[in-house]
């Protein structure tokens, strides 16, 4: 029983490595891929959307393969499903757009969700893609904070709360690092607001604390005596 365990230890173990390897090529698609879903809600020709969608999709392909093969590595074992369900619900839940026939519900839009899903979804790619590709603290908040506000302008642009998408992405940005700047009254940019201002708050503090933290380092090694010094 001990052997079987560490066995499935092991595998867990080579799926999380083999994850690893991956890290940048996934990263930058990751990047890449929240581009292509603000060109496909932006564009306005249709053989460009055509084909932002079909480069989404193919994106999109390469990620669900990717997960399987993790999942294949680990044997698929219940712990790795375990650790990994979250992955699991964005990459479903862009695949409701297809359900096109129950779009005349006015209660539950499934193509509307499952266009939501995908900024979301891209989103969240976008900023553990930040985190694959950033070594550096600052540089890592950074760039998830203009992933953040890029998702952000996206969704407030798709639920209709602006009619340009510059004012969506000029309101959701400034917001995203004062904490405010979103102009809307309607109910979702009001709770989309609150959240970005409470990132920010979020930001400010972690910044802080790497800057103090670099800081008194730099304090710490000036202040230590030096051998040999009399």
């Amino acid at each position: 029983m001990k052997v079987d365990s560490a066995l499935r230890e092991a595998e867990l173990t080579r799926a999380e490595s083999f994850a690893k390897s991956l890290d940048k090529p996934m990263g930058i698609l990751g990047l890449l891929f929240l581009f292509v879903v603000l060109g496909q809600l932006v564009a306005t020709q249709e053989a460009l959307v055509s084909a932002l969608t079909i480069l989404g999709w193919v994106f999109w392909l390469v990620f669900v393969a990717e997960f399987l093969l993790r999942a294949y590595v680990a044997r698929f074992q219940l712990k790795f499903w375990k650790r990994n369900w979250w992955q699991v619900i964005f990459l479903l839940v862009p695949f409701l757009r297809f359900f096109r026939s129950l779009q005349a519900l006015r209660l539950f839009r499934l193509s509307r969700v499952g266009r939501l899903g995908a900024i979301v979804s891209a989103s969240v790619r976008g900023t553990r893609s930040a985190g694959r590709l950033m070594t550096s603290r600052i540089a890592w908040l950074v760039a998830v904070t203009a992933v953040v506000a890029l998702g952000s302008s996206q969704l407030l642009y798709a639920t209709g709360a602006y009619d340009s998408y510059s004012d969506a992405l000029f309101e959701a940005a400034l917001t995203t690092v004062t904490g405010s700047g979103i102009t809307s009254t309607e109910g979702f940019p009001r709770v989309l607001h609150i959240t970005l201002a409470t990132y920010s708050v979020a930001v400010f503090a972690t910044l802080a604390g790497t800057l103090g933290a670099f800081f008194l380092r730099g304090t710490d090694s000036e202040s230590e005596p030096r051998i040999g010094a009399r």
